[in-house]
């Protein structure tokens, strides 16, 4: 037995002999500060990225009961500057030269802070190879040389000195306000907030977690609270060191990632304080034996069976509640699913525990119902309960759990590399929780024993006296009286009636049950050839070899040499123009999607859950099979998959479900968060052909079952067949398998000609193009508007260097100017813009306010950015270049990353495995002067070349108009901010209050702000314009809006003729205004496919 790496130096207990993946090079330690911060350090030789997380143990479960949603201001109001970084954006700008990011979130227990940044490509690695010994290894670094120790100082300081910048506070609680109206209209926090609201009112599960602006501002100064005393209290008596959890990996050796974390995160302070806990339960005598029925925003039936649970997360070892989820939510022949699916009752199932805090739990069983099954809620209930009747009635089966703990075995021996952000983030959660110290990474991943008694134990939880139903539909038969508070769900609760009760009671306890349930059968899938052949190489492989290229079989292969797992990737793609003819034809091959996956879900189960998986999905150029995950029976999964695919039987009854599902997928789509939409606009106008939802619905009803059946074999009797093989694959398995689906497929030759060409829509040179469209949710109060410029030729590598720069460059001060300062909305996004050949930029905004204001903002921006570019130093430049460089040359982290790097090149159709490298070095080669030039003549607005087409999409709800006392309050919080930017700021505010408070209408705001500027403040006139302009963003009053009004474009023009950067022209016509665009060069391989021909033998 190797000896233990637990130690104690200098009096400091040090553990590093974690449990950990076979293949994880990385080395650990797990140190505790003087002040009782626990941190767990992690050196990655050779890292190119750097992270670093802190979870704190308190969350929205201790807000306060008269100010909901004070724990998620907090994280907000952290960012907003320190004492020793005071400038809001500091932060955020370190990271984004580093190109690096930042984010947060709240949960119930705990809040979680986190940020990720690049490494200089050009630093060589601190150590090549990492064993415990080698960790103790005193490597030279210093922190001039690097960005850790920068981002790790700022982050540190959110937790010693925040500053909860008064200024600051009423624009955060805004973007809190934002964020949760982003998701009034979505199902999901509406039913979760549901079940919170019925609960216990004595547990901290019942309230309400995100807030708004009325419950962090509005109602408390009503009861005359300084809420920015309340925040800083709410800091002061929750966040301590005790109750901190620190991740830090970085390419530094531990030493130095130890010494640096001790001089930052020591002063943290430490108050000592217990671990919360509610031994209370969620759900009491009241709240249980009830059923609810509500109303969704989309088109959905589920039936939801809670039951109160147990907190088991001091039972790890064991995971009992993974057994009865395994049971309960199995796919397979025997299963719950299986059997209403057989009935027609049910699409999908789903079961498993979940610790809400410590002190208590919720175990839940979700059913995704048809309209049948809606009727026959009651039967799928019963049969729930008959199935929990049949796993109580026999002890817990150990070669059920035996075979979990394969599974959870193999999974975990073999794990790959997340990114570091996601590993930081994810490891500092799970030191909240009482796992042994030295199984951080396996215990949440490993089932290590069967426990027949705890497993005993957890079933007594699952009763008829002790659950809740939720039944969900737009639709029933009686009124639902009720509304939620905070989302209006409308519901109605009541006792479950007595008769359904007792015939619930029957059929747990009865011994008589259908047949068709019974317990699984042994899983066959469960990997157990997991060799793997290591051959060292200089350097990995960065494109696959063609290892076949016939008139009409072409087979692209790479064996893993870098990521050494049992595990492989293989892409089939049957190319074809067939798919994307018309909007029924494109109907046609859903369905024929959809069936073939509802047909294989109770075979593929078993293989889903050892490891292995496989995707089925239509696309406008084709169909696409993909089979991944443990190679061991890969081709077992992949020739049934083939074979269901070409043999698909359509059965009446299936066909009816699944006709029932896309009817209402396709109406939902209408309904979906405005930003998730913005973009399948967008790209109706630059794709040469695309077809959209509002013309898939009407061909809905004209499809049978038949038609399907006689229509797929179609598609399969002609296509071109091309394959990736990759992982742990050899030359001759990939061969191997291509011949599998040759030979069952057994498709005719595509002559090259017929082969469907990717091409986009050219837009004209000086256009200025706006497209309107109404949104469908009648309640949704969100406008979204996707402004682009096209910028050329997707695969001409310096424009797509000079966008993906300009992306870079761009970020953190649009975000910052429209979300941060102006307050546009919660949802605020740039960057470039790909799709086959168009390249371009774009902002996205959803917001409160109407697409044409958006517009006019957005255009502000870009104008104060071109001054930015302008004055940009030659070292802001380049460090900008080198953090764009830094993030296309990040290491790919596991075998699936390279794999969807590969098939992305493959399925586009130009073969570009290399463009990151390119880029790095176009990117390189990049002046000032280029960027400055490429500005001018294709994102300025003041541009007569440039090309732009905004989507507005305008919702038909309007948001509550604040009252003036709200506007003067928010006028004075904006000024000082901009003030402050502007190094304006007055020693005592008194005047500003003053001629604020005189005014006695909206509209004469600006005209109290804009003397403030002149008169008291004496402001030179350039300085006082642009705050006042500032300002009256911040207030949504700017003077903003199209350059010149609209006009329509008539289906018959010219659309040259109306070519005007100056003047906006809306679309009305799209098939008109498509049909007058130039169309593009269609996608080619960027090499001529001979040059990757395979010559080498094999590894």
């Amino acid at each position: 037995m190797a000896e233990e790496l637990g130690r104690s130096v200098r009096g400091r207990q040090r553990i590093e002999d974690l449990e950990r993946p076979q293949l994880d090079d990385r080395a650990y330690r797990i140190i505790t500060l003087p002040n009782q911060l626990e941190v767990l350090l992690i050196h990655e030789a050779g890292t190119d990225k750097a992270s670093a997380a802190l979870d704190v143990n308190v969350g929205s479960f201790s807000d306060a009961p008269d100010m909901p949603g004070i724990a998620h201001a907090v994280e907000h109001l952290l960012f907003m500057g320190t004492e020793k970084y005071p400038e809001e954006n500091a932060y955020n700008q370190y990271l984004t030269r580093h190109g690096g990011y930042s984010n947060a979130f709240t949960a119930s227990t705990s809040t979680n802070y986190y940020f990720e940044l690049s490494y200089p490509s050009s630093t060589p690695a601190s150590s090549q190879s990492v064993t415990p010994d080698a960790s103790q290894i005193n490597l030279v670094e210093s922190k001039e040389e690097s960005p850790l120790w920068g981002g790790l100082d700022r982050f540190g300081q959110f937790f010693i000195a925040p500053l909860f910048l008064e200024d600051t506070v009423d624009r955060e609680l805004k973007a809190v306000d934002s964020e949760n109206k982003k998701n009034l209209q979505t199902d999901s926090w509406r039913m979760h907030q549901l079940n919170k609201a019925l609960a216990n009112p004595d547990h901290p599960y019942n309230h309400f977690s995100t807030g708004s602006y009325k419950t962090l501002h509005d109602e408390p100064i009503a009861r005359g609270v300084k809420i920015r005393d309340e925040f800083i209290k709410f800091h002061s008596t929750h966040y301590s060191a005790n109750r901190m959890k620190l991740v830090v990996l970085g390419r530094e050796s531990l030493d130095t990632l130890e010494e640096w974390v001790e001089e930052i995160f020591a002063k943290v302070p430490n108050k000592d304080l217990g671990q919360n806990r509610w031994d209370m339960p969620v759900y009491t005598e009241k709240e249980l034996l009830t059923q609810t029925f509500a109303k969704p925003v989309l088109e959905s039936r589920s039936l939801d069976l809670q039951f109160a649970y147990r907190d088991e997360e001091k039972l790890y070892e064991s995971h009992p509640s993974r057994y009865m989820s395994h049971l309960l939510g199995h796919e397979g022949p025997g299963s719950i699913l299986a059997h209403i699916k057989a009935k027609g009752w049910a699409n999908g199932l789903g079961a498993g525990g979940s610790t809400l805090c410590p002190g208590s739990g919720l175990f839940t069983v979700s059913i995704k119902l048809t309209d049948e099954g809606l009727k026959n809620y009651k039967e799928v209930a019963k049969l729930v309960f008959q199935y929990i009747g049949l796993m109580r009635d026999q002890p817990p089966q150990e070669w059920i759990v035996e075979e979990q703990m394969r599974i959870s075995e193999v999974e975990f021996r073999f794990k790959q590399k997340s990114p570091p952000s996601r590993t930081a983030s994810g490891l500092a959660g799970i030191m909240q929780r009482p796992y042994d110290r030295k199984m951080l990474l396996s215990g949440p991943a490993i089932i290590k024993k069967f426990d027949a008694n705890l497993i005993s134990e957890a079933l007594t939880y699952l009763r008829p006296d002790n659950f809740r139903m939720t039944i969900v539909s737009k639709e029933f038969p009686f009124e639902l009286d009720q509304r939620e508070k905070w989302y209006g769900t409308e519901y109605k609760i009541e006792r479950i009636p007595e008769d359904l009760l007792a015939e619930i009671r029957e059929a747990f306890e009865s011994k008589s049950r259908p047949a068709e349930l019974h317990f699984p059968h042994k899983n066959e899938f469960i990997p157990t050839r997991l060799d793997v052949e290591k051959k060292e190489v200089e350097q990995p492989a960065k494109e696959p070899k063609l290892i076949r290229n016939d008139e009409n079989v072409r087979i692209w292969w790479k064996k893993d040499d870098q990521f050494w797992v049992p595990k492989a990737n293989v892409h089939i793609y049957l190319r074809t123009p067939m798919t994307n003819v018309t909007a029924r034809v494109s109907l046609l091959c859903t369905f024929y999607r959809e069936l073939v996956n509802d047909a294989l879900v109770e075979y593929a189960y078993d293989a889903e859950i050892s490891g292995l998986g496989y995707d089925f999905t239509n696309h406008s150029t084709g169909l696409s099979i993909t089979v991944s995950g443990f190679n061991d029976k890969l081709h077992v999964l992949l020739e049934k998959v083939l074979l269901q695919v070409r043999d698909l039987k359509v059965q009446e009854d299936r066909f009816t479900v699944i006709h029932d599902r896309m009817m209402r997928s396709l109406r939902n789509w209408e309904f979906r968060q405005p930003f998730h939409q913005v973009g399948t606009y967008s790209r109706q106008f630059k794709d040469e052909k695309s077809i959209m939802n509002e013309e898939l619905l009407p061909e809905l009803d004209n499809i049978t079952a038949q038609d399907v059946q006689q229509f797929f074999p179609q598609i399969l009797a002609q296509c071109q067949i091309e394959v990736l093989a990759h992982g742990n694959l050899y030359k001759e398995e990939a061969l191997k398998l291509t011949d599998l689906v040759e030979r069952t497929m057994k498709p005719n030759r595509l002559p090259a000609n017929q082969l469907p060409t990717r091409r986009n829509l050219i837009w004209p040179s000086g256009s200025n193009f706006i497209y309107e469209k109404p949104l469908k949710d009648l309640a949704n109060v969100n406008h979204c508007i996707e402004y682009s410029l096209f910028a050329g030729h997707r695969y001409d590598s310096v424009i797509r260097a000079k966008l993906l720069l300009l992306g870079q460059m761009t970020d953190e001060p649009c975000f910052n100017q429209l979300r941060t300062i102006e307050q546009l909305g919660y949802v605020v996004f740039s960057g470039p813009s790909f799709n086959d050949v168009w390249s371009g930029y774009r902002i996205l905004i959803q917001s409160e306010k109407d697409c044409r204001y958006l517009e006019g903002r957005i255009e502000h921006f870009l104008n104060t950015f071109e001054k930015t570019l302008g004055e940009m130093s030659e070292e802001d430049f380049e460090s900008h270049k080198r953090a764009m460089i830094n993030k296309r040359l990040a290491k790919l982290k596991n075998l699936s990353s390279e794999a969807t790097r590969f098939w992305g090149h493959i399925y586009g159709d130009s073969y570009d495995f290399l463009q990151a490298d390119v880029d790095a070095a176009t990117l390189e080669k990049l002046t000032k002067k280029d960027m400055v030039d490429f500005f001018n003549h294709y994102i300025s607005t003041s541009s007569s070349q440039r090309s732009k087409l905004s989507v507005h999409l305008q919702a038909q709800a309007k948001a509550k108009e604040p009252t003036l006392d709200e506007k003067k309050t928010a006028a004075i919080a904006a000024l000082k901010i901009i003030l402050t930017e502007h190094n304006s700021s007055p020693d005592n505010d008194d005047a500003l209050q003053t001629r604020i408070a005189n005014v006695s209408s909206a509209d004469t705001l600006s005209d109290a702000i804009a003397s403030y500027l002149a008169q008291d403040l004496k402001l030179a006139q350039d300085v006082a314009d642009k705050v006042l302009d500032e300002a009256k963003a911040a207030l949504g009053v700017a003077d903003s809006g199209l350059p010149a009004a609209p006009q329509s474009l008539d289906a018959a023009a010219d659309v040259e003729s109306v070519v005007d950067a100056g003047h906006p022209v809306l679309i009305e016509d799209v098939h008109a205004w498509k049909a007058s665009m130039h169309v593009s060069s269609g996608v080619r391989p960027v090499r001529n496919l001979e040059e990757f021909v395979e010559l080498v033998e094999k590894l």
